[in-house]
């Protein structure tokens, strides 16, 4: 089986987010065991894994994601990369429909080689501040968020984009916070750089301490930023050691997150299901 590492939310090598793609042939995914010793080889945030669909159905592909320690309930950038491949190898033309967890998922590719999701948007509640969660970041939250069952996160805003690059978490301490991870958040010190907001995310409960660049992340941060800032399409920045760039476009209950992929390995699985 041919298996893949693409850079999502990347317009070139080592930049955004490297997640593992396979495709299979059959009509159903194999063992759970199996998937999980896949993506812990690959060892990356995500490893996705998708098998077609029968035609006429309400999807085409079938899609699943593991990180090397379990698999989550719904990945940005694994999509993303996934999506790339099934047009850049010639699998499909037009847009895309996905059933996964969070239920049908859309992707769209562009003329400029861009691609576009189509998520569920995540519910924000209030919440007070957690206890430990300022030693947790090393910062003081402004406010706090819980999100939406698909996603799990803990969102925090800081007072600054200064301070979330700044942050070094203790991460044994994080784990212990929410059902999947924390994102850290602050507006864009200076719109005019090309971004509106910046964010880290942190989810040592599921095996990764600091991802990359998370689309799945920005369905939450959609909302909370248009809220403040006024505006349904904004540009977020992640500002990870590798950074990425997610264009989001609020659509009431659905949000819309764009960007590139780059596929940078391209080779064969010798072990079988």
């Amino acid at each position: 089986m041919r298996i893949r590492i693409v850079d999502a939310f990347a317009d070139r090598p080592f930049t955004g987010n490297p997640a593992g793609v396979l495709l299979l042939d059959s009509g159903t995914f194999p063992h759970d065991t199996w998937l999980q010793q896949v993506a812990a080889e690959v060892n990356l945030s995500e490893t996705a894994f998708a098998h077609p669909l029968p035609p006429g159905g309400d999807a085409d592909w079938a899609l699943r994601w593991f990180t090397p320690a379990t698999e989550v309930d719904m990945c940005g950038h694994a999509t993303l990369a996934t999506a790339h491949v099934l047009h850049s190898t010639g699998r499909t033309t037009g847009a895309l429909r996905f059933a996964a967890r969070p239920g049908i998922l859309g992707a769209v590719t562009h003329d400029d080689g861009s691609l576009t999701l189509d998520f569920p948007t995540s519910s924000l509640t209030p919440v007070p501040v957690p206890d430990g969660i300022a030693a947790a970041l090393g910062a003081e939250p402004v406010s706090v968020h819980d999100t939406s069952e698909d996603i799990g996160d803990l969102l925090v805003e800081l007072a600054d984009e200064r301070t979330v690059r700044g942050l070094a978490p203790d991460f044994a301490s994080l784990a212990a916070l929410s059902r999947r991870g924390v994102i850290a958040t602050a507006v864009a010190d200076d719109p005019g750089r090309g971004y509106d907001f910046v964010s880290r995310g942190f989810f040592p409960r599921v095996g990764i301490d600091e991802d990359p660049v998370t689309g799945s992340a920005h369905t939450a941060l959609a909302p909370f930023w248009s809220a403040r800032l006024g505006r349904a399409e904004l540009t977020g920045l992640q500002v990870s050691a590798r950074t990425g760039f997610v264009r989001t476009a609020l659509r009431g209950e659905r949000t819309l997150l764009t960007g590139r992929a780059v596929t940078v390995i391209d080779g064969e699985l010798f072990s079988s299901p």
